[in-house]
């Protein structure tokens, strides 16, 4: 009887039915593997065309169900087992096993630098992701490496902006700062960069993405709405010293691993009286690459908060974590908070 902040594809999923390329069930908390794209590509066959036609998510991440393997009245476990092929022709033997729990706002709280829980509506959760290599043969570059990649989608609406904060320093030190040649140049209405912030819109009606690399990104993102006064914030676990995350760009780059860390992507038409896939948008995370030996594992860990209330009250929060008001995100756009 609460209020949804995520999307949730209930028509596909009362159909029964599966689609071809993707089923769009929806969801906070999406479990998929990188890359999607390039050399390396699980979404694509050996010299296909990197577009929709002949996109394809892996069945083993799109329409195999999940065995649950423990269950708690905050928690539940999950486990699958199966093979990706990548563009190279790599065969991949995994298993994934997957945590999801309902956190307790006071740890939600401290995991995000601040003393105690606001005294405000706030539900936190998150996922523990792991994958397994169960096969014979280790995971190389040269054959390539898959990652873990989490995207949360979420309801749009006109007024919501995607917030990611990013790391200072020149381009020669730490490269660009944003990457948006995923879907085509985001017009500058829709992406500015200030003051150490990236602000994006999130309004489900013009399909672009965005991404941060690895000496960019900070390990906290997030959104604001103020028409429901809705701020939403990630935070995910980013091991030290590692730059090499799978690049999911559909085109053939010079360096598969360049890769970004977090990406937002807004949906909309994919052409021109072509409808959208839901609508949403999307906060999400990635792993490094994983090169694994057999019997080896890799786990992420991305945790989700939202907290409802006015610009004022959300402020120290978002000041604080994402270091921008409510206010000022509000504005980016040409909107205000209320």
């Amino acid at each position: 009887g609460g209020g949804s902040h995520g999307w949730l594809n209930r028509e596909h999923i009362a159909s029964g039915a599966l689609a071809p390329h993707i089923n769009v069930w929806g969801g906070e908390d999406r479990f998929w593997l990188g890359p999607e794209g390039g050399r390396y590509a699980i979404y694509f066959a050996p010299d296909a065309p990197f577009d929709l036609e002949n996109w394809q998510t892996p069945p083993l991440i799109d329409a195999v169900p999940y065995e649950v393997v423990a269950r708690t009245d905050r928690s539940v476990g999950l486990r699958r087992r199966g093979r990706v092929v990548n563009r190279e022709g790599t065969t991949f033997e995994l298993r994934i096993d997957r945590t999801v729990r309902l956190v307790d706002a006071d740890e939600a709280a401290r995991d995000l630098g601040l003393e105690r829980a606001p005294a405000l509506p706030l539900v936190a959760y998150e996922s523990i992701n792991t994958i397994t290599n169960v096969g014979d043969a280790a995971w190389t570059e040269e054959g390539g490496l898959l990652s873990i990649w989490i995207l949360g989608m979420f309801r749009p609406t006109d007024t919501t902006t995607v917030v990611v904060p990013f790391a200072p320093g020149s381009v020669d030190e730490r490269g660009p700062v944003v990457n948006d040649a995923y879907f085509g140049e985001v017009p500058p209405d829709r992406l500015v960069v200030e003051d150490g912030v990236v602000y994006f819109r999130g309004d489900g009606r013009y399909r672009s993405k965005i991404g941060l690399g690895p000496r960019r990104a900070r390990p906290v993102l997030g959104s604001y709405d103020p028409a429901r006064g809705l701020l939403t914030l990630v935070r995910y676990t980013r091991p030290e010293g590692t730059t090499r995350y799978v690049d999911s760009r559909w085109e053939l780059v010079d360096d598969p691993y360049g890769g970004d860390v977090v990406n937002s992507y807004n949906d909309g038409p994919p052409a021109p009286g072509a409808p959208p896939l839901g609508p949403f948008y999307e906060l999400e995370t990635s792993s490094p690459a994983a090169a694994l030996a057999p019997g080896e594992s890799v786990t992420h860990v991305h945790r989700t908060v939202h907290v409802v209330g006015g610009p004022d009250a959300l402020a120290p929060i978002a000041e604080s974590v994402l270091g921008v008001g409510p206010r000022r995100i509000a504005r980016v756009f040409g909107g205000s908070a209320r």
